[in-house]
């Protein structure tokens, strides 16, 4: 390395410092540290960019109440444009606002304690949150209840789905006086909320029992459905308006944990540009991830973003200076990096997506429209079987 090039190791003291930002910029100079002062660099250079950022998001973050430590803080910047979540997250953001649960349902319990005497006990566990199996019980009442409704009855995206028990929820908080959750906060900011895999949760889960009462003769009809065409499709609309129409003209994600969320929150690139072949589709320019997950197990979790660029989901000519993994529990990272942000930068005007889902899926099948010619082309292949 020539001497030009290198940049020289300069720290700050601690009791130097007059906020969190400051901390990140001069006080963590190397190893994983130093990771993580990059990880807060990028968010903060996307967010001077005015770049709208998408967030993937694992883990039980509701049922923790981490939602309303840091990441409804977050949501409220306007810097994000769409969450991809687990059903799970949805489910569970609803026991806080259920009517006879509205005083502290969710407590601390031991990870490594005795789970024979807490299953005893009528206790469920995830991590080191316990809630009463009553809980469970009347979030499934409450689900059956409103997806009867006659608002429901009918095919629909899961944003749409999400964004309707929002309101519901929201009417519940409101009512029994306790904090706004995520879907509520999602619903009045009208920001999307995705889940890739709906059907691995306890919302559908309610569905399908309704289902199986109308398949049985039980309740005289349930005309519930979820349309994940729609629902796809809807995503890669927001992706490219990220990309063509924004103020940016570009895109950010940040990555909490992996799975099922952090897929769906990148493919939207190669279903543009690979499966329906529109031209100047580019993957993101800023990628953030923080996972647990090692790199050798080869999972999708665990890969970094410069893998993603070999898939056309992160911009190849931007990746070197704009993206990083962090190797870490995002838990224990997020309510500073938010911190941070939150004292550098303040609030832009909500994108409000969710309100533009229909103008601007009118708009990528225009695009679609346009490249009739490759598509139509796409559609042979000599297979085997005549």
């Amino acid at each position: 390395m020539r001497r030009s090039s290198r940049k020289p190791v300069r720290v700050r003291r601690v009791d130097e410092c007059g906020s969190v930002h400051e901390i990140f910029e001069h006080c963590l100079p190397a190893f994983g540290g130093a990771i993580l002062r990059r990880v807060y660099s990028i968010l903060d250079r996307a967010i001077s960019m005015g770049c709208p950022i998408t967030l993937s998001i694992s883990g039980p973050v509701t049922v923790s109440g981490q939602h309303q430590a840091w990441l409804i803080p977050l949501l409220e910047t306007g810097w994000v444009a769409y969450i991809s979540t687990t059903d799970a997250v949805c489910y569970h953001d609803g026991h806080r606002s259920l009517n006879a649960h509205t005083e502290d349902p969710i407590y601390e319990v031991p990870i490594f304690g005795d789970d024979g005497a807490l299953r005893d006990e009528g206790v469920i566990r995830v991590t080191d949150m316990g809630f009463a199996e009553e809980v469970l019980l009347d979030q499934d009442k409450f689900l059956s209840a409103i997806l009867q409704r006659p608002e429901f009855q009918t095919r629909m995206t899961g944003t749409e789905l999400r964004y309707r028990l929002g309101a519901f929820y929201a009417e519940q908080e409101c009512r029994n006086g306790v904090a706004p959750g995520l879907l509520s906060t999602c619903h009045r900011l009208a920001i999307p909320v995705f889940v890739g895999a709906p059907a691995d949760g306890s919302v559908f889960l309610n569905s399908m029992k309704l289902w199986a009462m109308k398949q049985s003769g039980l309740i005289p009809d349930y005309a519930f459905e979820l349309d994940l065409h729609a629902e796809v499709f809807e995503a890669c609309a927001y992706h490219y308006w990220g990309l063509f129409e924004s103020e940016a003209k570009a895109l950010a994600t940040l990555i909490l944990g992996g799975g099922v969320p952090k897929n769906f929150n990148l493919q939207p690139e190669p279903a543009l540009g690979q499966v329906l072949g529109l031209p100047n589709v580019r993957g993101y320019e800023f990628d953030v991830q923080v996972t647990t997950a090692p790199v050798t197990d080869g999972s999708l979790s665990s890969c970094p973003p410069a893998e993603a660029v070999t898939w056309g989901k992160v911009d190849k000519e931007t990746y070197q200076q704009s993206t990083e993994s962090l190797p870490a529990d995002y838990s224990t990272m997020m309510p500073f990096l938010v911190k941070a942000l939150l004292e550098k930068h303040g609030p832009r005007e909500q994108a409000r997506l969710y309100e533009k889902r229909e103008h601007l899926a009118e708009t990528l099948r225009g695009a679609v429209r346009e490249n009739r010619e490759w598509l139509m082309e796409s559609l042979n292949y000599a297979v085997a079987r005549p």
